[in-house]
């Protein structure tokens, strides 16, 4: 991640969805960028000092602090425009942006309950729910390379981390379109390069 010379920092959890999506549109763009590995509930005193939520993962750029994931990744996208990953039509932008929000309103949540709970019995209803609530998209990840595009987007940068965790998590799809989409995404360099130690745990046999 080291094309582009920048002062930026980002504060991001190693196992964290927010952060491992915000990691795969630095590594998309290759900016420079000094990350900084944060256990969540043991943030740094200056990380506390500038973000008022406690909350990962956080981005400072100079004078500008950005501690909500989606502006990051916005506020990314627009000061590194290439590649772009959101579509210039008004339409297509609207698209992509119901689509982010249904992932981090109905998959977020859902892996976050998941993680919650230690006890796998325990979560064995949240797991179900969490492979039900993504297959009710396969006809979608039936029409293009990536998720309603031909270029990779913003929007597989949020899937992404979803999909990766699903073995560690014993959810266990067996959509043909999804899992192809998966392979096809997880082997892009971008998103090899933005996986944390933890995060390549998940998949090691």
């Amino acid at each position: 991640m080291s094309s582009r010379r920048s002062i930026m920092t980002l504060f991001s959890a190693p196992n964290d969805l927010w952060s491992h999506r915000t990691r795969i549109v630095l590594a998309e763009k290759g900016i420079g960028i000094d990350i900084i590995s944060v256990e969540p509930g043991r943030l740094p005193e200056d990380l506390l000092d500038l973000n008022p939520y406690h909350s990962l993962p956080t981005l400072v750029d100079r004078d500008l602090v950005l501690y909500d994931s989606r502006v990051i990744m916005e506020y990314l996208d627009e000061r590194f425009p290439h590649p772009p990953l959101m579509p210039v039509d008004p339409v297509a932008r609207a698209q992509f942006r119901l689509a982010l929000h249904r992932v981090e309103r109905d998959w977020y949540p859902l892996v976050a309950q998941i993680e919650a709970e230690p006890d796998r019995k325990l979560s064995l209803k949240g797991r179900k729910t969490l492979r039900d609530t993504i297959l009710q998209s396969e006809e979608l990840f039936k029409v293009r390379p990536y998720f309603l595009s031909d270029e990779f987007s913003m929007v597989d940068a949020t899937i992404a981390p979803v999909l990766w965790r699903l073995p560690y998590y014993e959810v266990e799809l067996t959509s043909a379109p999804i899992i192809k989409y998966a392979n096809h995404v997880f082997s892009r360099p971008a998103f090899r390069d933005s996986l944390s130690d933890s995060e390549q745990e998940m998949r090691l046999p």
